[in-house]
């Protein structure tokens, strides 16, 4: 069986129609929903919440928990409560959050890699049973223990960028949750600073590469193409893909927009940072995010809920028996 796919809950989806969302999910054959917190769309824990009950079966993640929003022991209590409910089910990632966001609500901070590691051992720590006592830069608890932590502690990933946090999820945390975009070349470069990480604390554990992609299940690929545009318009590209600074810069000089740009864009940037095209295209992108290091993938349909759900249903039809059956 191949890696574990999931489907996103894209946060522009209006919160009512995601209880009949998850059962399709669920009925269609995948692993995972995945929701999400980007401000100022909708709380995930209660998103998280309400995909859980709305299921049977299906996993349901939560990509991410900004660190900085949240009092750990509050954080501990919300996820301690769902892992009680839905034994087994949950999958908890925290991350920085998106800094001009932060200082909009005021939870902004000097040090953002000191509130997520603080953050994240607290959380492990409370779930596990522990009484805790921390007095750091932000996570600050004297004697706080749950009364009903789980019977297992879940998975705690992360949901992060650049190298300093990279190396800090290899340490505390349980995986890693790359956002929408991640080409073959930034996944292994990402794998390889969390194994830096890793190898700094001494673990051996396994720690569980989560990839979002975008995905279009439509040979035209119009959707991929914008998606890729809007995300590159500004010429910045992740590490790994550094090779395709000269390209991009004269791609962005010569379009005058994100149309002209999405139109500019060759083919093989598509099978790059996307899942999308045929069913041979999505395929090769599957192989491609697998051999690069990823342990599970999460597929970001377009924003229109109805060409959303034809998609996934269309693809867990026509994609998901050969997928299975990938090694």
């Amino acid at each position: 069986m191949g890696m574990p796919i999931g489907v996103m809950y894209r946060c522009e989806n209006a919160p009512e129609n995601l209880p009949a969302y998850a059962r399709l999910v669920e009925r269609a054959g995948y692993d995972e929903l995945w929701v999400v917190e980007d401000c100022f769309f909708t709380g995930a824990v209660s998103a998280a919440a309400v995909a859980l009950a709305s299921t049977e079966r299906l996993r349901v993640g939560i990509g991410i928990l900004p660190a900085a929003f949240r009092n750990p022991a509050l954080a501990a209590m919300e996820l301690a409560n769902l892992c009680r409910l839905f034994p087994g089910r949950l999958l908890p990632g925290f991350g920085h959050g998106v800094g001009a966001w932060l200082e909009q609500v005021g939870a902004d901070h000097p040090s953002p890699l000191s509130v997520l590691g603080e953050t994240v051992a607290a959380v492990r720590a409370l779930l596990a049973g522990e009484t805790v006592t921390m007095d750091g830069r932000h996570a600050r608890l004297t004697d706080v223990t749950l009364e009903f932590p789980p019977a297992r502690v879940p998975p705690l990933s992360l949901g992060v960028r650049a190298e300093r946090s990279m190396r800090l999820s290899g340490r505390v945390a349980d995986g890693t949750i790359l956002a929408e975009g991640a080409s073959p070349a930034y996944i292994g470069w990402a794998r390889d600073r969390i194994d830096e990480g890793r190898r700094e604390a001494g673990r051996t554990d396994d720690h569980r590469l989560t990839v979002y992609v975008d995905f279009e299940f439509d040979p035209d690929r119009r959707v991929a193409r914008r998606e890729i545009a809007t995300r590159l318009a500004g010429g910045r590209l992740q590490p790994g893909d550094a090779e395709l600074a000269d390209e991009l810069a004269a791609l962005t000089a010569a379009g005058s927009d994100v149309d002209a740009l999405a139109a500019a864009l060759p083919d093989a940037w598509v099978d790059r940072f996307t899942m999308a095209g045929t069913a041979e295209q999505c395929l090769a992108a599957y192989d491609r995010i697998g051999a690069a290091g990823a342990d599970a993938i999460v597929l970001r349909p377009p924003t229109d809920p109805q060409l959303a759900v034809a998609q996934i249903t269309l693809a867990a039809d026509e994609l998901l028996p050969t997928l299975r059956a990938r090694p």
